[in-house]
């Protein structure tokens, strides 16, 4: 804070008006200031004291220093009570205008990159004749809708979605999280504003009478009754209600993404869980066919093997076969179990209490049209990345309340009651009683806890700063690994298709074949068993790129942005007015398209 003043000497001319406070801290040099501090300020005198000592030196010279100053305003003891307390007053509105010390944040600038990967985003592979084998486009800089389930066209996961987001146990202590970080927040305000008490005191008490008694009745037991007032302030001086509500502040946005994105994993988890369910579903009832195959199977080897047209090992290799298949099937009657029960947890229920509805691969519809965020927008839409920041906020204004500790403090009192003998004249003329008072106390000793104090901030700063470095980092490296997956997905439910197309076309010759004598049974059901074997592995493909899917829009931020309805806490979900992601610079937008 700049600051302008004038010194002059004893009997010259004081200045008409004093700017304000200046303050100069290095982050690394520590607590060396150099400040203008305002002793008196009134009507009629108007006086400062410039100080350019570090304050080590300054605790040792503080009582001489108030001393002097009581030297040379000797008149003030002689002013009626009404004019002191304006001086106080105006005492304690210069001093409000003091400085913060310690750095002031600023937020990190978007990465320097151009793309989350080191080619351009071709438009994924097809799939004729297979539902979800449509081409995915990617679309740069398009905006993410903040119900992006809804693009799956799903009436039963949309409905989904919503009951979790209502009655999800997590989700909603995470609400309650905020809801205490806000009142903290509020809880810290009162730090500015004067301390008014009041109390009332009665005693019964006897005095010695070797000594004059205290009443002016000149008797030694009497009663005392005493209403009082009490106002305390301690003016901000050095920033240390300013630094602790600014870091107040920056903990309520951690704890608020942190909700957030607590709100994007849990539709990103309902929405895995219903293609997961779809998926074993299918591989269920694929897997049951081939049980079924595998057993006609065995039964025509041991017919055969009766008529002694086929040996035990070819018994015994049906058998392992058969076995091998059915060992295949608990896994994923298990598998959908714990599904539909982490689905029924989502939305807040028992497991006894699991939804109704089931979901298969076919009641979801693969998203064509993918929005892109630009890279330069990445850092302002996930929630994980504005947590870091604002735990790097958080640790930046902590570096000024521990350097704001080392300060001296600054405290302002003023009583006002009546004190009687009897209850009755509490509040007659004459027993009335006020008083002023400042204090300045400051560390001299303190054996190196606040010096060490000081520079453990610091370093946590540091280590807040790589962790944000580290979020950031991981924000781009799951987009770079869910457009690869997506690719690859892509190119895999490809494969699956002309496998399975491929294993459709053998199981239809050999039918055609045993139905026309010229291939045994044993060969139709082989034929049989490949094409469920590649219905599987269809199914899994499918069940990828749904999931990819959505992973992507999770990767990006989820929308959240978008939505325009507060939230418990009463703030916009959005975190900015209109509903936009926290701005950054996008001067690199057009390059970037």
């Amino acid at each position: 804070m700049r600051a302008r003043a004038e010194r002059v000497g004893r009997g010259g001319a004081f200045p008409q008006s004093l700017h304000g406070l200046r303050s100069m801290h290095d982050f690394q040099q520590g607590p060396p200031v150099n400040c203008y501090v305002i002793l008196l300020h009134s009507q009629s005198l108007r006086r400062c004291v410039r100080m350019n000592k570090t304050w080590a030196d300054m605790p040792v010279e503080t009582e001489a220093t108030r001393v002097e100053t009581t030297r040379r305003v000797p008149f003030l003891a002689g002013w009626p009570p009404s004019r002191v307390l304006h001086v106080v007053v105006a005492l304690a509105a210069s001093l409000v205008a003091g400085c913060a010390v310690g750095p002031d944040f600023k937020r990190p600038a978007a990465p320097q990159v151009s793309g989350y990967t080191t080619g351009l985003l071709p438009t994924t592979a097809t799939s004729a004749n297979v539902v979800g084998g449509e081409a995915q486009r990617f679309v740069a800089g398009g905006q993410i809708p903040a119900d992006w389930w809804r693009l799956f066209h799903s009436s039963s996961l949309d409905t989904l979605i919503e009951q979790s987001l209502k009655n999800n146990p997590d989700l909603k202590a995470a609400q309650a999280a905020l809801s205490v970080a806000r009142e903290n927040v509020l809880a810290q305000r009162g730090a500015y504003f004067p301390s008014v008490t009041g109390s009332f005191s009665a005693s019964r008490q006897k005095q010695s009478e070797l000594i004059s008694p205290t009443p002016d009745a000149n008797i030694f037991q009497y009663s005392l009754f005493t209403p009082q007032v009490s106002v305390s302030y301690v003016p901000d001086v050095f920033g240390l209600n300013r630094r602790t509500m600014e870091s107040l502040r920056a903990q309520e946005q951690a704890v608020r993404f942190q909700m957030i994105a607590a709100q994007i994993t849990l539709s990103a988890n309902v929405v895995a869980a219903a293609v997961q369910e779809g998926a074993l579903r299918a591989q269920i009832d694929a897997t049951r066919q081939l049980v079924n195959i595998n057993s006609r199977m065995l039964r025509i080897v041991r017919h055969q093997s009766a008529r002694g047209y086929a040996g035990r090992l070819d018994v015994a290799a049906q058998e392992s076969q058969l076995a091998q298949v059915q060992a295949t099937l608990p896994p994923l009657i298990k598998q959908l179990t714990q599904t539909r029960n982490l689905l029924a947890v989502l939305v807040g229920r028992f497991p006894s209490q699991a939804p109704a509805g089931k979901f298969s691969l076919s009641s979801l519809r693969l998203p064509t049209d993918l929005p892109l965020s630009l890279p330069s927008k990445l850092v302002a839409q996930r929630p994980d990345v504005l947590q870091a920041e604002a735990n790097l906020h958080a640790a930046s204004a902590q570096i000024g309340i521990a350097i704001a500790n080392r300060l001296p403090n600054i405290a302002l009192t003023a009583d006002v009651g009546s004190t009687a003998l009897a209850i009755g004249q509490v509040f007659k003329s004459g027993t009335g009683f006020w008083d002023l008072g400042a204090a300045v106390t400051a560390p001299i000793f303190e054996g190196g806890m606040l010096l060490h104090q000081e520079r453990a901030a610091k370093a946590a700063y540091v280590q807040a700063a790589e962790q944000y470095r580290s979020t950031v980092l991981t924000a781009f490296q799951n987009v770079a690994d869910t457009l690869a997956a997506l690719e690859q997905d892509a190119n895999g439910l490809k494969a699956a298709a002309t496998a399975a197309d491929a294993a459709r076309v053998t199981l239809d010759l050999s039918q055609r074949q045993w139905k026309d004598g010229y291939a045994g049974y044993l060969s139709l059901l082989s034929a049989e068993q490949a094409y469920q074997q590649a219905r599987i592995n269809l199914v899994q493909a499918r069940a990828n790129r749904l999931a990819d899917t959505a992973a992507l829009f999770q990767a990006l931020g989820g929308g959240w942005w978008n939505r325009g309805e507060p939230d418990r806490s009463g703030q916009d979900r959005a975190g900015a007015p209109g509903g936009q992601p926290v701005q950054v610079d996008s001067t690199q937008d057009k390059h970037e398209k």
